[in-house]
């Protein structure tokens, strides 16, 4: 009598010729104060880290330093660099600058002022949050645009490592933003991952996977 064929459950494995990308948010930055602005970059706030962010950066990296990437990213903000440097010092990999994952452009509130708004429950913020568009805000980025910027990123990245796994430093929103558009969501449905965050995507020619959200089991006090 032939016995029955088994089949086992198996770990994921992604599609041939697949990209992972491990999509990380900056640690915590300065903070902003009452009346005093960051110092632009190209028009957007850029504070440096935190010293609770600087912490969270150390502990990221240690926990980044443990897998293989093939390329590590940053974007055009120092938050980017600074979160990526102490994996950078452990890996020895070239950091490699892409403008396009910047954060949102937020147009009459760059420079911090988001946070005081959103503190202050101000209409306007309120306003961003139901109709959850950045645009209500005076100049800043449609959605059209900042997606738009950063498929072309992602897409750019994964042209350049194909079947590859890499480690991408970015922002907030821009996560959030990406995340949304591999499960056609909502568009802030993904918005607010945590500081120092790793979130997971795995991309192919015909759809974006997220394999992770929010993985904050490295951070410790």
């Amino acid at each position: 009598m032939t016995s029955p064929r088994s089949f086992s459950q198996r770990p994921y494995v992604g599609p041939v010729g697949s990209t992972e990308l491990w999509l990380v948010r900056h640690g915590a930055s300065a903070d902003s104060l009452e009346g005093e602005t960051f110092e632009l970059v190209e028009g957007q706030g850029d504070p440096p880290l935190s010293d609770a962010g600087r912490h969270q950066a150390e502990q990221v990296g240690l926990r980044l330093a443990q897998e293989p990437f093939d390329a590590l990213y940053v974007s055009t903000l120092q938050r980017t660099v600074q979160t990526a440097a102490p994996l950078v010092a452990r890996s020895g990999m070239t950091p490699i600058v892409d403008a396009d994952l910047r954060e949102v452009f937020l147009g009459d509130w760059e420079g911090g002022l988001l946070r005081l708004k959103a503190a202050d429950d101000d209409p306007m913020f309120l306003e961003v949050m139901a109709e959850q568009r950045w645009d209500v805000i005076p100049g800043a980025e449609s959605r059209e645009v900042f997606g738009g910027r950063l498929r072309d990123a992602v897409e750019r990245i994964v042209a350049a490592h194909p079947g590859g796994r890499v480690v991408v430093f970015s922002h907030g929103a821009a996560i959030g933003e990406i995340l949304a558009q591999a499960t056609a969501s909502s568009p802030f449905a993904f918005v607010g991952p945590d500081n120092a965050s790793i979130s997971r995507l795995v991309v192919t020619p015909d759809r974006w996977i997220i394999r992770g959200y929010n993985d904050t089991a490295h951070l410790v006090n």
